[in-house]
Parts: structure tokens; C-alpha cells; sequence
């Protein structure tokens, strides 16, 4: 068992010491964003067609897997899909008012939400120099882009 000595922690990483080996809990790792959806050909249809995310071998039933830039998107079947008040996922985009614009194209509604000192420029949010825009899977699942 590791003592307090060997656990030591800076301010942007846990780390264990194994030995006399340093070990990054996640700092390495991708994250998955993992959304509930009551059914999955539907989902399929928004993921696939909607959003343009390419699938990803998966091995269990009422399971959706998708490689989005170096991350997953990961869409199953639940009986609590579409129950997250906040945001599931958010991409990052290059052109945020031409990716709403495309996404709008294909049928997408987004939500205008009043956030105190957030103005509003259409469907995007601005916040200094941050831009995002939201938008809801068919479940309800709250989704967004947000401009690089």
C-alpha cells in the first residue's frame, strides 16, 4: 500500500508513484462523451446523417460508438435518455456561425438561452471571445458547438 509520501500531487495532475515511476492519472487520456437515448435507430439516423459522425466497431447490442476528432461519442439505449438539464457534449469547430448554418440546413433547431452578460448574435452565444451555440438530440439531449 502507498503511503501519503508516495502520492505526491501538483496543481494539474494527480500522480501516483509506482516504484520510482511517475504514473498520470488521465492526463493522457481521451474523455467520451456518453449520451442515453431511448432508441437507437433514431440516434443513428441523427448521429450518422445529422451530425456527420462516422460509427466504430462496438460488440454489445442497443450500443452506438463514434470517433469524433481524437475522441468517442458513445450513444445508448436508456430509459433515462433525455433526463441531463446540461450539456452532454460539445464540439469544438473552426467556424462556428458556418457549422450552425450547415447544421440548421439539415434540420437542427437551437435554443436561445439568457444568461446574464451573454449577448446573442441568431442561433450563437457570445461571451467575450468565447462563441457557442446549443441544440437537443431527438432525446432531448442538450449538445453544442463552441467556435476554436
Amino acid at each position: 500500500m502507498l503511503g501519503p509520501a508516495e502520492l505526491p500531487v501538483n496543481n494539474r495532475d494527480v500522480q501516483f508513484v509506482v516504484g520510482k515511476k511517475e504514473i498520470a492519472m488521465l492526463e493522457h487520456s481521451d474523455a467520451i462523451a456518453t449520451i442515453a437515448v431511448k432508441d437507437i435507430n433514431v440516434a443513428k439516423k441523427f448521429y450518422e446523417n445529422t451530425l456527420g459522425l462516422k460509427p466504430t466497431p462496438v460488440a454489445e447490442s442497443g450500443v452506438l460508438s463514434y470517433k469524433s476528432g481524437h475522441s468517442s461519442v458513445l450513444v445508448y439505449n436508456s430509459q433515462f435518455a433525455g433526463t441531463n438539464k446540461a450539456t452532454a457534449a460539445t464540439w469544438a469547430v473552426d467556424d462556428i456561425n458556418g457549422t450552425v448554418q450547415e447544421l440548421k440546413a439539415k434540420g437542427v433547431a437551437f435554443e436561445h438561452y439568457d444568461f446574464p452578460g451573454v449577448k446573442r448574435e441568431g442561433d450563437v452565444h457570445l461571451t467575450g471571445r468565447t462563441k457557442a451555440a446549443w441544440f437537443k438530440d431527438p432525446d432531448g439531449n442538450i449538445l453544442s458547438v463552441v467556435g476554436r
